[in-house]
């Protein structure tokens, strides 16, 4: 991959069009909390339990559970081993991460009064880790389309005096200043004219008709993609206990977005009267956003052992700004020759600022106590991923894009079982969850199956937990919105060691 290339030397654009799809509405929206060692031990089943920060994040009259003051801090170490297989070649890559993916505390009131129904109350902050970007993974095969395609269907159409540099003009100031004025398809097609894969009909300013320099056949293709980022959810909550058996809460949630993603394709060819025999494309994107949403919860006891839990999630409403950089280079015949030519303008593209509203969540949980033995949860969630909503809808692409996704992904159901039992001071935890695909050919993400086991040491004040849990989960990942829509097949096995230290306050 070309380094260096998020050095800015040109002037900012603005694009006109806006380039966010179906993918990025479900890579924003879609994500659970990653949640303490306990938690994760459970596999989430907790949404009837409380007693545990992240539970608190996942329902949060979970913290009116809490007889005292408690506070706890969560490291976790990833692991994502991948498999692709790209037109029946198969290639293997795996990326690790250590994070401090969980923290917070929660502060409880007892009411001293008798005559009050309020037994207590409970205030609480905690930072959740609720996805984790960090993946990596390459494919290579021998393909049948060029990402020459990409670039002549940007163009077709397109005047030639709006795809190319002004006599004299950088590339840096041609394809910022191509961006601001005509839109995205146009700045593609000035990369794919720059660099010679398109060839105009004629060179006179108002032709439209393009061809590609790149003639038909078979080319080896090699894509790598390197993503880095988080999203997190801050949540302030408040709790209460009402009598003897009803638990209260409320949390409000602030959430913050960084996502990173850099993807280079590298494509060859010896095909027949080929005047463009080799291709490097690369795209880099930084994302950044910042959102709110709510979360009402209840849990109650409906005897000594049986408890239930109901739990709304209210949309996301996430603000989103994007930044660009691209560069490409090709190697063509020329005079008998092999010519080098790049296209590297170093120009920060900025997008306009989106927002998404991400669908509401309900569930529904039950769990089964046995006195301090341990216990048994389950958890069901349901979530409509077609409600997913780019803003403002009334923009024409973001209306367009709206109706792709309705179209395409469907409500999906979420299972949880977990359970731990209590040795004297050792707890010993496993849990198993499913969760269904959010598309509803079930192909483009697949579902998901995880399992999880973990080990809890209680030292009185002091707890020290660990777990062990995994998942796998497969996609089709197309390379490109146009012409080079050839799809890697991607096998992904996740799996996390958490460390959580909580201490009563």
């Amino acid at each position: 991959m070309k380094k260096g290339i998020f050095l800015l030397i040109g002037v900012l654009s603005m694009f006109t069009i806006s380039a966010q799809n179906i993918n990025d509405a479900l890579r924003y929206s879609n994500g659970e909390v990653v949640g303490s060692a306990r938690y994760r031990a459970l596999s989430g089943a907790f949404g009837a339990l409380g007693g545990d920060l992240s539970a608190v994040s996942v329902n949060p009259a979970g913290s009116a559970i809490y007889t005292n003051s408690f506070a706890s801090v969560s490291l976790s170490v990833s692991d994502v081993d991948n498999e692709t297989v790209y037109f029946g070649r198969k290639s293997a890559s795996s990326d690790s991460d250590i994070s401090l993916n969980q923290g917070g505390g929660v502060f409880v009131f007892k009411n001293r009064g008798d005559d009050s129904p309020w037994r207590k109350f409970a205030l609480s902050v905690a930072f959740d880790n609720t996805k984790n970007y960090d993946d990596s993974w390459k494919s290579r095969g021998m393909g049948d389309v060029s990402i020459g395609q990409y670039f002549l269907n940007n163009a077709q159409g397109l005047r030639l005096d709006e795809i190319s540099a002004l006599s004299g003009e950088s590339s840096a100031d041609a394809y910022a200043g191509i961006g601001s004025a005509y839109g995205y398809a146009n700045q593609q097609a000035y990369l794919g004219y720059d660099s010679y894969i398109l060839e105009p009909d004629n060179d006179a300013d108002d032709n439209t008709i393009y061809s590609s320099n790149i003639a038909a056949g078979n080319f080896d293709q090699e894509y790598a993609y390197a993503a880095t980022g988080y999203n997190g959810k801050l949540a302030f909550n408040i709790g209460a206990q009402y009598g003897d058996d009803l638990y209260l809460g409320l949390n409000l949630n602030s959430h913050f977005l960084n996502y990173e993603r850099s993807t280079f394709l590298y494509e060859q060819n010896n095909n027949t009267g080929s005047v463009v025999n080799q291709v490097g494309f690369e795209n880099n994107i930084i994302t950044n956003g910042s959102g709110f949403s709510f979360q009402l919860g209840t849990i109650y006891k409906l005897s000594n052992e049986f408890r239930i839990g109901f739990t709304y999630d209210s949309p996301m409403w996430m603000t989103i700004t994007e930044e660009t950089t691209q560069y490409i280079e090709t190697v063509r015949v020329d005079g008998g020759e092999n010519v080098l030519q790049i296209v590297d303008p170093r120009v920060v593209n900025l997008f306009p600022d989106y927002s998404i509203q991400s669908p509401s969540k309900v569930t529904g949980s039950l769990a089964y106590v046995f006195g301090k033995q341990g216990l048994i949860s389950f958890d069901y969630s349901r979530k409509d991923y077609g409600n997913t909503k780019f803003k403002p809808k009334s923009d024409a692409y973001f209306s367009a894009q709206n109706d792709i996704i309705a179209n395409n992904l469907t409500a999906a159901s979420t299972y949880k079982l977990g359970g731990e039992y209590k040795v004297n001071q050792f707890s010993f935890r496993g849990g198993y969850r499913f969760e269904e695909s959010p598309y509803k050919n079930g192909e483009t993400v697949g579902d998901l199956n995880g399992y999880s086991f973990g080990l809890g040491y209680n030292f009185g004040n002091t707890k020290l937990d660990l777990t062990y849990d995994a998942y796998n989960q497969s996609r089709e990942y197309q390379l490109y919105s146009t012409g080079l829509t050839s799809v890697a097949s991607i096998d992904s096995n996740n799996s996390n060691v958490i460390l959580t230290l909580g201490f009563q306050l």
